[in-house]
């Protein structure tokens, strides 16, 4: 299987397709306006593709994603499978995924090329792991001797190219507001400038340059083309599988290629906010407990280097720059702060930013230095409620069992 991308930087496909995806202005038919009928046009999509990735499945492993299709929401199913997640995260990890000929990443790549967005979730809840292999093989020390991982790339590209066609050839800017003049919910500590003229425009800040159409993953355009991709996951981030999670932040830990104790140890030799076990956890029990924690790290490490993505001193280490950390400390932003993420999602992203941080430190990096410290603070504060507020509950429930004097009624008095 050959994968081109078409030279009008449009969305890559595969040369052995015979039908351009294009859209074709015609006059909009009373089926075209009907909800029920695009609807069922949607599930019947949704079906297609998935009874195609059950058969690309050998061994009798298809049966728990066949039967997703009988779903009246057959993407979304699954998107929801932790089983099919597992079957087909196997078969992306195993050696000989990735290559131009690999019959999973054409299922991926001609997926998300459907335009149908419950199918591109589902497709996107694998990218970090997709993403992860890709670049831990191309970095390892012995990428020449490793089979070809066009595969990889074209689902990359396919990603990549959607977005630019959705940018319109616009970056992403973000207006970073003027503190020297008041606003609603704040009012100048020095007092309003009155030197300043009153339509005075706030700064705008680049968070994504303009996008160039790419027709292949040039080494320099590499980490640009993962971050795109990265960025797109961050703006479905909540509809995100947990386990499309951990990956991410196992990865993410992974790519820091950092395992020293600076990462624990970041406001001092006391300073334990991060509890891998379960709740939360004061400073002396995670001392008193610190080599359980190790042992369930290195245990954790076993499993992500027997995935192909190496850590520590040993591993693979990635490079990161600007660009692709920090679609990923966004990802990690989620993952620590939002209220509906288990335990699980924020203690594993509060362990990969630690070990973001050791690697911006070693790397003398300010810009990641100064994101990486601000989300372990973050981290350290929703902590530290989350706590304070448990230890109230618990001492308002005790307050609910003690006996209490009855009130009498009062009696308001009142004169005619």
């Amino acid at each position: 299987m050959d994968f081109s991308v078409k030279p009008n930087g449009g969305s890559p496909s595969p040369s052995s397709s015979t039908t351009p995806h294009r859209f074709k202005p015609s006059a909009a038919t009373a089926s075209d306006r009907d909800p029920m009928h695009s609807w069922w046009e949607s599930v019947s999509k949704q079906r297609s593709r998935i009874l195609s990735l059950s058969s690309l499945l050998s061994g009798g492993d298809e049966a728990p994603i066949s039967s997703l299709a009988d779903s009246d929401r057959p993407a979304l199913s699954l998107l929801s499978s932790r089983p099919a997640y597992s079957l087909i995260s196997a078969s992306l990890r195993d050696p000989s995924s990735g290559s131009g000929s690999d019959p999973l990443c054409q299922w991926l790549y001609e997926t998300y090329l459907s335009s149908d967005q419950p199918l591109r979730l589902v497709v996107l809840s694998f990218l970090p792991l997709l993403a992860g292999t890709y670049l831990s093989r191309i970095h390892s020390s012995d990428s020449s001797s490793l089979p070809s991982l066009s595969g990889f790339e074209a689902v990359l590209l396919a990603i990549y190219a959607a977005e630019v066609k959705s940018r319109a050839g616009k970056g992403v800017l973000v207006h970073i507001p003027d503190l020297s003049q008041p606003s609603l919910y704040h009012t100048p500590r020095n007092g309003v400038d009155r030197s300043r003229d009153s339509n005075h425009v706030a700064s705008v800040g680049v968070l994504s340059p303009q996008l160039e159409p790419q027709v292949a993953v040039k080494s320099t355009k590499r980490a640009g083309i993962v971050g795109v991709g990265m960025q797109c996951y961050f703006k479905e981030v909540s509809q995100m599988p947990a386990w499309s999670k951990l990956e991410l932040c196992s990865l993410a830990g992974a790519w820091a290629g950092q395992d020293c104790d600076c990462k624990e140890k970041i406001d001092g030799e006391g300073d334990k906010v991060l509890a891998l076990t379960n709740g939360f956890v004061d400073s002396s029990s995670s001392l008193n407990g610190s080599s359980e924690i190790e042992a369930e790290e290195e245990e954790e490490e076993q499993v992500i280097s027997s995935n192909g993505v190496g850590v520590g001193g040993g591993g693979v280490r990635i490079p990161l720059p600007w660009e692709l950390l920090q679609p990923i400390l966004r990802i990690l932003g989620h993952c620590l702060l939002s209220p509906l993420n288990s335990e699980d999602v924020k203690d594993a992203a509060s362990n990969a930013v630690r070990s973001l941080y050791a690697r911006a430190s070693h790397d003398l990096n300010p810009q990641a230095i100064l994101a990486t410290r601000s989300l372990v603070s973050l981290d350290a504060s929703a902590r530290a409620a989350a706590k304070t507020a448990s230890a109230e509950s618990v001492g308002g429930s005790s307050n609910v069992n003690t006996p209490s004097k009855s009130k009498k009624p009062e009696i308001l008095l009142s004169s005619k």
